[in-house]
């Protein structure tokens, strides 16, 4: 039989890169894909007795206890997304934002932050946003790309925000405290989003015509909602999540699940909870949770297979030497392959393929791998906007009007890339702004 480990590690490499993309150009999917290429390394390279070590490293991923969290901010998120506390916040900020040209796109950011507050999911707040604040904006007159860009990068928040499921995964995957990473991300998350709303003013500021005020068109003004309602469910959300974990009150897993017992008691007291509903909801929540599994399954394996190889100490000293040994040149081109990653593989994948690879070659070069998960973050963060997949495009064409094409949405989107890299700039150049709490 062909040993593989006859043709070295580099070669193992590019035999083991080219392998994985031919199988995700025949459409295979990225969790079969990279489990296939970890079967047949460890079968040609080890043989037979190395399948006991892969195995290992499977449950020991889909074994932890912190893992529980993920499903519980994801049923969060399918619970919001089938009921009406979204568009109850939506229609209380709009009364606030009404008369302030510019208003309806700031109170969609505005929303968008509370929302993701709350679930840490991406794929529901785009789809909200985009039912509730795109057709506003556009019945208003707003200039079409500032309301699809300001839809759809609010919207993918969630992956900054803490309790962000990526932050989870990657505190998952490099073994830190993943109530360290809320507390990295909330600054630069907010940052980044005061971003979003300076460009919104200052555009408007610039072109009042981009954004005329709802007092200008005839449209009667709708009845006023009912604030408590409307506000206190959201709020008393976020406080209780957010607040049990900086506190110290409660753990990630623990506060998850406070989180949806918050959610699950709040629908049923606006008499929205049914048994339709928890149906719609679990199985949204089966959905997202199983690809994650099946990625997170398939993208440790091919990690353990080529740590076995010797791959780690192989990539340690390709970045070093491509980047010159310097450690922000290793750091900048560490993004540089996570921005291209994230161009055409799920953040799941990236996250699970690299970090383990990443995470001790900064923890070698003396950075904290809690600012780095920051970091890895908010390029994440630049990846679900970028072409040519992009999912928060994808998200929000699901729901936009027919005459708004994919092409217009990712033009719309340029001038939020642009504000995510000027943040991932100032984090790299700043990391105390991930590390302020210490």
């Amino acid at each position: 039989m062909f040993e593989l480990a006859s043709i070295g590690i580099g070669y193992g490499s590019l035999l083991m890169l080219v392998l994985l993309i031919l199988l995700l150009l025949t459409g295979m999917q990225l969790a079969f894909a990279t489990g296939l290429v970890a079967l047949v390394f460890a079968l040609g390279w080890f043989g037979p007795e190395a399948l006991p070590i892969v195995s290992s490293r499977l449950y020991s991923f889909i074994g932890s206890y912190v893992f529980l969290a993920v499903p519980m901010f994801v049923l969060m998120a399918a619970l919001l997304d089938h009921s009406g506390i979204a568009r109850d916040l939506f229609d209380a900020m709009n009364r606030f934002g009404r008369k302030l040209r510019g208003g309806v796109a700031l109170q969609t950011l505005v929303v968008a932050i509370i929302l993701a507050s709350m679930s840490g999911v991406i794929g529901g707040e785009t789809v909200l946003l985009g039912i509730l604040a795109l057709p506003q904006m556009l019945r208003l007159g707003y200039d079409r790309k500032l309301a699809i860009g300001t839809t759809c990068a609010g919207g993918a928040l969630g992956t900054m925000l803490p309790p962000s499921i990526v932050l989870i995964i990657y505190g998952l995957t490099a073994n830190v405290s993943i109530g360290d990473l809320f507390k990295g991300a909330f600054l630069p998350a907010l940052i980044l989003a005061l971003l979003y709303m300076g460009y919104v003013v200052v555009r408007v500021w610039l072109n009042p015509a981009l954004a005329p005020l709802p007092s200008d068109s005839s449209e009667n003004e709708p009845p006023a909602p009912n604030f408590f309602k409307a506000l206190l469910f959201p709020i008393l959300s976020v406080v209780v999540v957010l607040g049990s974990i900086y506190g110290g009150v409660a753990s990630v897993t623990e506060a998850s699940a406070l989180g949806v017992l918050g959610i699950a008691i709040s629908t049923w007291i606006r008499g929205e909870l049914s048994y339709s509903m928890v149906r719609k909801a679990t199985i949204s929540t089966l959905r997202i949770c199983g690809m994650i599994i099946w990625i997170g399954i398939g993208a440790t394996a091919l990690v353990g297979v080529y740590n076995l190889m010797g791959g780690i100490d192989f990539v340690r000293e390709m970045v070093f030497a491509v980047s010159g040994g310097s450690g922000i040149g290793t750091i900048l081109f560490m993004m540089l392959i996570l921005l291209v990653l994230g161009m055409f593989l799920d953040w799941v994948g990236v996250a699970l393929l690299t970090m383990p690879i990443f995470v001790p070659i900064v923890t070698e070069l003396g950075y904290s791998p809690i600012w780095f998960g920051v970091v890895f973050c908010m390029n994440m963060q630049v990846s679900f906007l970028s072409p040519p997949f992009g999912p928060a495009a994808f998200y929000l064409k699901s729901v936009a009007p027919k005459d708004i094409s994919l092409g217009e949405i990712f033009q719309s989107l340029l001038p939020f890339i642009g504000l995510q890299l000027v943040a991932l700039a100032l984090l790299i150049a700043f990391p105390q702004l991930a590390l302020w709490w210490e």
